[in-house]
């Protein structure tokens, strides 16, 4: 096992001008540093002191790893018990607000000054908000409101959080990478985002050993939705010559560690080479290449109860091959085929689709498709419970999501939407 670590800032760049729909030019957004190599509990202890300086930490852990195994108590033991004030074990799902302000209450009267996570998604979303609703004394749900991105009344003065968020991420899904936040409000079940200065990860740890915990199912999935935001960005007609590198090194990364964690779950250098390319992932995400349809389509199957994961399972292909069959713009079709020949570039993964018959004339939705398949992930809509009388629901809702409109052929009328769901059904 690696013994040393390696911490250094995650992205050089600053972030861009629109983080998925969302003006950030008036925003101090910084970049979170991550630490790896050594072990997930000894690296936040030494954090916790040596670089926040924290004596009161308070932490939000997977329900599951809770529960099945003994990561959390490690976690505790290595910080010090005394200076652990506060544990919560659990998180639903889409973060509701209820419990946002449930955890920043407990953390208010205990006067945390450090914010850990251990686990994934919704766990990192809410401690975001959390550390934004100490900063601002959010007490009610009509409080928070006034905060989110849809407010037509945000305060005036928004003070940046100052209690440092450490989060140990368990999936590859990569939010902890971005500053933008998640929560839902409990009496309309609308999932609302949350973006002001400071937000975010002051520190990621990346510890592959600690993953080999995380069902297969939900890391080769999330891991997938890394790939999707690679395959979107390098099909991006607005993309430049950086994010095109960096996209392309996520994608060299990924793939072919999913398959071998796939093959074999023990295998903890090819999970520390997927936590690694998450970073070029969402890298692209962070300095505002505009996704496609998948993400567009994606971001309504999620309501509907599909992880995000599994909605990059299912899209990304049927997006990528609607795009090759209506596009008439050449540069469509030359972006698509970088992705191809990279993906038969890598011996892995040539040797994953030769197995399922496809050669050098099948096009990226078919590779895809294969690659997916192989990691043992669904693939249609009614293996994860979308029936065909939802389609055009779905097909009117994703018009409205601010990447529809940025696929490579702009998604306009509910037509379209529903000609790629019916592929999938």
């Amino acid at each position: 096992m690696v013994s040393s670590e390696t911490y250094e800032v995650a992205f050089a760049d600053p972030p861009g001008t629109n983080l998925a729909g969302i003006p950030t030019t008036n925003l101090k957004l910084f970049s979170p540093y991550v630490s790896h190599g050594l072990p997930y509990d000894v690296a936040c202890a030494k954090h916790v002191s040596e670089t926040f300086h924290a004596k009161r930490v308070y932490i939000i852990a997977s329900g599951t790893l809770a529960r099945t195994s003994d990561k959390v108590e490690r976690l505790i033991t290595a910080i010090g018990k005394d200076n652990v004030v506060g544990v919560r074990k659990g998180m639903t799902p889409h973060t509701p607000w209820s419990e946002i302000l449930s955890i920043a209450g407990e953390c208010r009267k205990l006067d945390v000054d450090c914010v850990v996570t251990l686990g994934a998604g919704s766990t990192t979303d809410g401690a975001k908000i959390v550390v934004l609703a100490l900063a601002n004394d959010i007490q009610t749900p009509q409080q928070l409101a006034r905060y989110s991105v849809e407010s037509q009344d945000v305060p005036d003065n928004i003070a940046q959080p100052t209690v440092p968020l450490i989060t140990i991420p368990t999936s590859l899904s990569g939010g902890e990478y971005f500053s933008l936040g998640g929560g839902t409000d409990d009496s309309t079940h609308h999932k609302q985002g949350f973006l002001h200065s400071g937000m975010g990860s002051k520190l990621i740890i990346l510890d592959p050993e600690l993953c080999v915990t995380t069902p297969p199912y939900h890391w080769l999935s999330t891991g997938i939705r890394s790939v999707d935001h690679c395959v979107e960005a390098l099909c991006c007609l607005t993309a430049t010559e950086k994010s095109d590198k960096k996209a392309e090194a996520g994608l060299r990364q990924l793939v072919p560690n999913l398959l071998k964690c796939k093959r074999d779950p023990n295998d903890v250098e090819a999970r520390r080479q997927c936590q690694l390319a998450v970073v070029n992932a969402m890298d692209n995400i962070r300095a505002g290449i505009p996704m496609g349809g998948s993400h567009a389509i994606g971001h309504q199957l999620g309501p509907l109860g599909v992880p995000h994961g599994i909605t990059s399972c299912i899209m990304c292909p049927a997006v990528m091959k609607y795009n090759i069959k209506h596009g008439k713009d050449p540069e469509i079709f030359k972006r698509q085929e970088k992705v191809r020949k990279l993906l038969w570039s890598e011996p892995e993964v040539a040797h994953t689709l030769r197995n399922a018959s496809l050669d050098s004339n099948s096009d990226l939705g078919d590779l895809l498709d294969a690659i997916i398949r192989a990691l043992g992930l669904p693939r249609t809509l009614s293996e994860v419970g979308v029936t065909d009388k939802e389609i055009s629901g779905l097909s009117t809702r994703a018009l409205e999501d601010f990447w529809a409109p940025t696929n490579p052929i702009p998604l306009l009328k509910p037509e379209q939407v529903t000609e790629i769901l019916m592929e999938v059904k």
